[in-house]
């Protein structure tokens, strides 16, 4: 029996030894299987969708894509600018509404963008609200953002994960998120220095990208001397003149017997958003029947008040004939109110009426780098001359940068066009409908005339040319208020006393 138990006793020692191991040698096999154990990494969901052209008002249907602010790859903020856009009245920027990255342009600059399409796909990397999601789903990018979600589902991927694979396993994941491609060799072709454009450099204005178009020509090759870098007219006409000359300079001069004419081919100029809505504007104003009336105004006590107002004052703080003038208007309008009313023919056709107009909200037509332009002076009838010509300046540098809004062009109960300073006496202004008057005012010159004694002197004259609608109103009274209108202005202190 001794023999027995210590024959057995290292056997039975070893059995409990193994069994005392097996519990820990269990835990670390599961253990390592769970490190060999792949996980699965897959990207967020992202959510593609179109983003649409928003209704600006006025019943613009379409609009023309000025410039783009965003190029597919950039990010974005909300309220980041994404585009400028021109209608046939004003311009806007077009502002994001959410956070994300831009995927796809739908327009190039100069295209006619609808409104309610996308105008550009946006990976929306932000909370999107009820009203925004049934905005977005209105789209006909739908699909597409549905697609655009399956295809990230699809490229989940299971990295197997070692104790000392961290560094291999994060490299993956960079190189399954962005691909990284090699810098590319510098050119040795492009020897000329890039020059520096401004923040505006490629902001131009439709009649300026229409003569890019026409001249086959790259808007970042031009040299821009406007305000922070744009590009104006002149700068296109100088860089076309100079790129011909450079051409003329470096090819062979032709054989004087081989002389050979050139013939220039027709070419279609395609109608601005500005030049569209005064086709439409000026098509309506056909069926109106002017009744035209000229008289000339004599400016010595008008060009005397000026120059007592504007001695010893900064320039910016002169006064022209302009504001003068409208104040004038507006003191004869309150004495002829029919000059300030729009004729209603639409609500019932065999009974047209005129809606006579309580404020005197004068439109003055101006000449802008995108073509004739009306911004709009409201309630002149509580103005004085000074905030006039304030008012004035303000919208007159809002149209040379084409800032005017829709508000700044709307709303006019009579026009004034100051043809004048471009040139010209007399002219036959048009109606712009629903309104029923329209005057044009002429360049102030000098003639020889007689004074009280017979004597010859020298007078400023002005040519003042009223257009009326001949439907609802005869020349007496036409004439009779553009009467009003000259005692005003030659008797300009008279009229001072009788302004509030």
């Amino acid at each position: 029996m001794k023999s027995f138990a210590c024959r057995e006793a290292p056997r039975l020692l070893s059995c409990s030894r193994a069994a005392q191991r097996a519990p820990v040698a269990a835990y670390v096999t599961r253990w390592e299987q769970g490190q060999r154990r792949g996980f699965c990494g897959s990207r967020a969901r992202l959510a593609v969708k179109p983003y649409l052209l928003a209704d600006i008002g006025e019943g613009i249907t379409e609009c023309q894509v000025i410039q783009w602010f965003v190029k597919p790859g950039a990010r974005v903020e909300q309220f980041d600018p994404i585009c400028e856009v021109q209608s046939d009245k004003a311009s806007v920027e077009i502002t994001s509404r959410f956070d994300g990255v831009i995927k796809k342009l739908y327009y190039e600059p100069d295209d006619m963008a609808k409104v309610g399409k996308p105008l550009v796909d946006i990976d929306i990397q932000s909370e999107i609200s009820a009203a925004d999601e049934a905005l977005l789903n209105g789209g006909s990018g739908k699909g597409r953002a549905e697609e655009a979600s399956t295809s990230a589902e699809s490229q989940e991927q299971e990295l197997e994960v070692g104790r000392n694979d961290t560094k291999a396993a994060g490299g993956d994941v960079l190189s399954s998120e962005q691909s990284i491609s090699p810098p590319p060799e510098p050119s040795t072709e492009q020897t000329k220095p890039q020059r520096q454009p401004g923040h505006h450099a490629s902001l131009a204005t439709p009649a300026v990208r229409g003569m890019l178009k026409d001249l086959k020509l790259n808007i970042e090759d031009i040299k821009g001397t406007g305000k922070e870098g744009r590009v104006l007219k002149e700068d296109v006409q100088r860089h076309a003149e100079a790129a011909k000359q450079a051409s003329s300079s470096i090819s062979t001069p032709p054989a004087p017997a081989a002389v050979s004419l050139q013939q220039l081919e027709d070419r279609v100029h395609t109608l601005t958003p500005v030049q569209s809505g005064m086709y439409k504007q000026m098509t309506k104003s056909l069926s109106i029947p002017h009744f035209l009336y000229t008289d000339s105004i004599d400016f010595s006590s008008l060009t005397q008040l000026r120059k007592n107002y504007n001695a010893n004052r900064e320039k910016a703080e002169r006064i022209t004939p302009l504001p003068i003038i409208i104040k004038a208007v507006s003191l004869a309008l309150q004495q002829f109110p029919l000059l300030n009313a729009h004729l209603d023919a639409t609500t019932n056709p065999a009974k047209p009426q005129l809606l006579v107009k309580g404020s005197h909200n004068i439109g003055v037509a101006v000449d802008s780098p995108s073509g004739l332009l009306v911004p709009v002076i409201k309630n002149v009838q509580n103005h004085s001359i000074a905030s006039l010509a304030q008012e004035i300046s303000r919208l007159a540098d809002l149209a040379r940068t084409g800032k005017l809004t829709s508000s700044d062009l709307s709303g006019a109960t009579f026009t004034l066009s100051n043809i004048g300073s471009i040139g010209g006496s007399a002219v036959a202004p048009v109606i712009v409908t629903p309104q029923v008057g329209i005057l044009g005012v002429g360049r102030a010159k000098v003639v020889p005339a007689f004074g009280e004694n017979g004597e010859l002197v020298k007078r400023e004259e002005c040519v003042f040319s009223w257009s009326a609608d001949h439907r609802v109103m005869d020349g007496a009274y036409v004439a009779r208020a553009a009467d009003e209108v000259r005692k005003s202005i030659e008797g300009v202190e008279s009229m001072l006393v009788r302004m509030r």
